[in-house]
This record gives C-alpha cells, sequence and structure tokens, in this order.
C-alpha cells in the first residue's frame, strides 16, 4: 500500500489500466448486454441490491469427467433427499453479509 501511495497519479492509473477493463455498455432490445473480449463462455452472475452486477467465470465439466466415487455420492445423496433424510435448510444471509 505504501507503495501505491508513494507513485504519481499518472503511474497509478497505469497499473490499475493493466488489470482493469472499463467500457459502459447498455442493454439492448432483448435486455441483454455484450461482453467484450470474454475470455470464457459461460459465467455466474451475481446481481446486488444496489444493482452492481458481478460476474465470476465458469468451467463446466462434461459428465463423463466426474469420477464413479463422485457420481455414487450425488446418487446417495438425491436417494436420501427423496427419503426426507436431509438437514434443516441452511440460512446463507449470514454469508452474505460476510461476502459483501
Amino acid at each position: 500500500m505504501a507503495i501505491l501511495q508513494s507513485l504519481s497519479l499518472h503511474s497509478k492509473q497505469f497499473i490499475m489500466s493493466q488489470s482493469i477493463k472499463e467500457y459502459d455498455a447498455r442493454l439492448d432490445a432483448k435486455k441483454r448486454i455484450t461482453l467484450r473480449g470474454a475470455k470464457t463462455m459461460f459465467y455466474r452472475v451475481r446481481e446486488k441490491g444496489d444493482g452492481t452486477i458481478e460476474l465470476s467465470p465458469r468451467v463446466l465439466v462434461h459428465p463423463d469427467e466426474i469420477s464413479v466415487k463422485t457420481l455414487a455420492t450425488i446418487d446417495q445423496s438425491v436417494a436420501n433427499l427423496k427419503k426426507g433424510k436431509a438437514s434443516k435448510a441452511v440460512d446463507l444471509d449470514e454469508l452474505d453479509k460476510l461476502l459483501d
């Protein structure tokens, strides 16, 4: 932090421009936004109460790449859920507060 404070305004702007791409976008007629130079095909979208939209890149895995053990665990979990064997719902509000 002390290093950033000692840099000139021009140097700070150069450093920030290296890490962030910033541009204005608008919704089209179908309420879509085009991402310029997107690095991945899939994104996780988080809309916040203040109107901020956060995008996180997602990597989807083909089902054949999931291990047999993991698939067996998923099958057992679904079977337990259908039988009513499940813990009470988790309140994620506290997690949201920590992440914001």
